[in-house]
């Protein structure tokens, strides 16, 4: 019995010899591919940190070329309005109104911002007007007028052409915010919603903005007065559903004033802007 054993024995022996080596094969393979997969990992580790330092740079420069676009489009705005010191906030206030308004009608969060933007460019085209006209405390005559009225389309025409989202409301906003929804404004005389949403909704920001503000040809309307006249001009002047709108949000609307009014270091306390012809007749400024 122990010589018929003994073979087998010797057998086992050599297998498990072969199944050590084979092992000890598997072991150094798989330890080899933990090594390359421990090395590929520091190499996706360092990629992954080479990317987030990369796209935080990236980030900052976009946000600085940005900053750098809107100071450039801020500064463009000032030197239209360098010429008369009462209303440095004006631009301010109604681009906040304009952009709640905007936000309040539902619309998308890039156009809100946009015409957060651009509306501050509403009248960049006095750029172009006499200061004979643009600073006049009196009526204006009908020729006098007629020049004023062509800041309209001299603001369009600096800011057309251009492949930027935000000079594009500009100009839309240039070309059409003293256009009324009964078709009785200017420059096109357009009316209802061929008027671009963004005219209708920077021409009531610009109109209720100067109503309760001091100019060199009247005094500031009282906050109740100016909001009736609002009111009364739903459907002539102003789109019904914007005014509903404004109506809604006027709280709001008096606190953008109040905040910006009582702002003591603001970028616009320098602004030098006019707007007029608010409620008024066709020979007042505009």
């Amino acid at each position: 019995m122990m010589k018929d054993r003994a073979p087998c024995s010797s057998v086992t022996v050599n297998q498990l010899e072969k199944y050590a080596e084979d092992f000890s094969k598997i072991y150094r393979s798989e330890k080899g591919k933990r090594e390359e997969l421990r090395a590929a990992y520091q190499q996706l580790h360092k990629h992954t940190e080479d990317l987030t330092t990369n796209y935080a740079a990236l980030k900052k420069a976009h946000i600085e070329l940005e900053e750098a676009y809107l100071d450039t489009i801020h500064r463009l705005v000032l030197a239209a309005e360098y010429k008369d010191e009462d209303t440095g906030g004006h631009i301010m206030r109604m681009s906040r109104y304009s952009a709640l308004i905007a936000e309040k009608l539902i619309l998308p969060s890039k156009e809100v911002q946009n015409i957060l933007y651009a509306s501050p460019m509403h009248d960049l085209g006095k750029i172009g007007i006499p200061d004979s006209i643009l600073m006049k405390p009196g009526k204006l005559t009908e020729e006098e007028f007629a020049t004023m009225k062509t800041h309209c389309t001299i603001g369009a025409n600096l800011l057309s052409y251009s492949k930027s989202e935000v000079l594009k409301v500009g100009e839309e906003i240039a070309i059409s915010h003293h256009e009324k929804w009964n078709g009785k404004g200017y420059p096109q005389g357009l009316s209802g919603d061929k008027i671009p949403l963004v005219g209708r909704i920077a021409g009531l920001a610009d109109v209720f903005d100067a109503l309760i503000s001091k100019r060199p040809y009247k005094d500031p309307y009282p906050i109740e007065t100016a909001v009736d006249i609002i009111r009364k001009e739903r459907g002539e002047h102003f789109d019904p559903d914007i005014v509903d709108v404004f109506l809604e949000n006027v709280d709001e609307i008096l606190e953008i004033q109040e905040e910006i009014n009582s702002m003591e270091d603001s970028t616009l306390s320098d602004v030098s802007y006019v707007s007029r012809g608010i409620g008024q007749k066709n020979n007042d400024h505009a």
